[in-house]
């Protein structure tokens, strides 16, 4: 098996290391991710500007591709151009800090997922749910466990699955549920403040909403300490408001200079 590992955190990042030794008797996996922090970029692309990517060691151990642009960058690099062709799996992680719920359309670890099920190549985003003492090693060990029993079912090509992790010891994670994605949106708050020169500038924070509406969502079950799975899709066609829009009688406007 060929195995495109990639994350948001950077090369360095001990998430992706974590997850290549858990990993490695899996299959053969190259390493294409980017080559500094790259969080909350979501689905962006390089277009105005050629992508740099080197090889990256630490001492004498070969890590992986270094490229300096987006996660989705990475794996359109990777499978177009590194591994020439498409692998079997795409990776993305281990993200430090969870993506569940709404944090899927801002998370750079959901793109590269994202992507390679665009490319037509399963694929899976990992995230921890911690900012503190994250625990790699059990994580990866979970991941990659769940990991080996979602493709013992041989998932269709280019499905994609985000697979979040409580930062438990493994005797205090309460199991895996498939989960629904959380559409609770984050309680943004800006603290404003004033530079040196007298101008304003805004930081933003706040955190995400709970979803106590759904008890079967992502994000209450992760709370609850369970490892979630939530299948993804990046058709993004409201099929019920289509159904009901199509009704609708729409047109262009009248007239011989309809245009102000």
């Amino acid at each position: 098996m060929r195995i495109l590992l990639t994350n948001d955190d950077g090369i360095y990042a001990p998430g992706i290391a974590a997850l290549k030794s858990q990993l490695s008797d899996l299959g053969d996996i190259t390493v294409v991710a980017p080559d500094a922090e790259r969080s909350a970029v979501a689905h962006s692309i390089t277009l105005d500007r050629p992508l740099r990517v080197r090889e990256v060691y630490v001492g004498e151990v070969f890590l992986g591709f270094g490229v300096d642009g987006s996660p989705a960058d990475c794996v359109k690099v990777g499978v177009k151009e590194i591994l020439k062709t498409a692998p079997d799996l795409v990776v993305s992680g281990i993200n430090l800090g969870s993506n569940a719920g709404i944090s899927v359309l801002y998370s750079g670890t959901v793109a590269a997922a994202f992507e390679g099920a665009i490319l037509g190549v399963t694929s899976v985003a990992v995230s921890l749910a911690s900012s503190k003492k994250p625990d790699f090693a059990c994580a990866a060990a979970v991941a990659s466990h769940v990991m080996r029993q979602i493709l013992s079912h041989k998932p269709t090509r280019g499905g994609l699955f985000n697979v979040n992790i409580p930062n438990r010891g493994m005797a205090e994670i309460a199991g895996v549920r498939f989960a629904r994605q959380s559409t609770a949106s984050y309680d943004d708050i800006f603290d404003v403040r004033t530079d040196p020169r007298g101008g304003k500038y805004f930081w933003m924070t706040g955190d995400a909403y709970r979803d106590a509406a759904h008890p079967d969502s992502d994000v209450e079950l992760l709370a609850a300490g369970y490892v979630t799975v939530t299948p993804l899709q990046y058709n993004l066609t409201d099929v019920e408001l289509l159904a009901t829009a199509a009704k609708w009688r729409l047109g262009l406007p009248e007239g011989p200079n309809p245009v102000r």
